[in-house]
């Protein structure tokens, strides 16, 4: 019998974890659970209240060292004098979760037909939906390959990366009131984040670096009944994912479990890409 202590390899003592749209519905319990883990924590974030007060409260919560960096991932500048200030404060980077995705403060512009969308709008959301990713992952990379240790990048994706919508669900469908739909600019950005992550991990496979995405399916967060009742009939676990249900995988492509583990993409989807 082997002499593995298998809890030990989800242990994250020391570890310096990054995780870009901290203070998010997904980046909140990616922040929780690297601590809860040991990692000690950068909450990078465009909003300095919010990522202050998610420092505070996980430093009181898991009394885990953390910090508040506040950068907008589209700029190439902000990132990389974020990443110095992280390295100054931590002595390092090991884990990237790579999870910032573009606001909406304009719906109508968001969620605009594709045959009358605006390039600006485009533009807009893929700086941070996959410029954004590419620009937070060529710092961390430059600054792993230095350490000489390796590391974990963790893309967090999404299922419309690799598949088209069902356009039948968003019918009447909603979210926190305003009508949604899927646009194509979602999909493509996401799309492209699985290539990167594919092109990453090949790479830096001789650095140590490892690359991965999360791809995550529908997860509840405000939508009204009729679109959680017709997404939930589209999955074989017949419901949409808890927020809570996306971070056992987050955690697992962090630590020393997923050793062997690069160039992936796992589906945290209730089955849906099963059909």
């Amino acid at each position: 019998m082997t002499a593995t202590d298998y809890r030990a390899q989800f242990n994250l003592d020391g570890k310096v974890a990054v995780i870009t749209g901290g203070c998010g519905l997904l980046g909140r319990e990616f922040c929780a659970a690297l601590a809860q883990h040991g990692a000690r924590i950068a909450v990078l974030d465009i909003d300095r209240e919010r990522a202050e007060g998610l420092s505070d409260e996980l430093t009181r919560r898991f009394g885990t060292k953390t910090i508040a960096t506040i950068a907008d991932v589209s700029d190439q500048n902000a990132v990389r004098a974020a990443t110095a200030h992280i390295v100054r404060y931590f002595g390092g980077i090991d884990i990237l979760v790579n999870n910032a995705q573009s606001t909406t403060p304009d719906p109508s512009a968001y969620f605009a037909p594709f045959e009358n969308y605006d390039v600006a709008e485009w533009r807009r959301v893929l700086a941070v939906d996959l410029d954004g990713m590419a620009i937070v992952a060529q710092a961390a990379c430059r600054q792993m390959v230095g350490q000489g240790r390796g590391g974990a990048l963790i893309q967090i994706g999404s299922i419309y990366g690799a598949y088209g919508p069902d356009n039948r669900i968003y019918e009447g469908a909603e979210y926190k009131g305003i009508a949604i739909n899927n646009p194509a600019v979602y999909s493509v950005g996401k799309a492209g984040v699985l290539g990167l992550t594919r092109w990453l991990a090949t790479a830096y496979a001789a650095h140590g670096i490892r690359s991965n995405a999360v791809v995550p399916g529908g997860v509840e967060s405000g939508q009204n009944a009729d679109f959680v009742r017709r997404y939930s009939g589209r999955v074989p676990l017949g419901r949409m994912a808890r927020k809570e249900e996306i971070v056992g995988a987050v955690v697992w492509l962090a630590s020393p479990a997923s050793s062997y583990v690069t160039g992936q993409s796992i589906y945290v989807d209730g089955g849906l890409s099963a059909w």
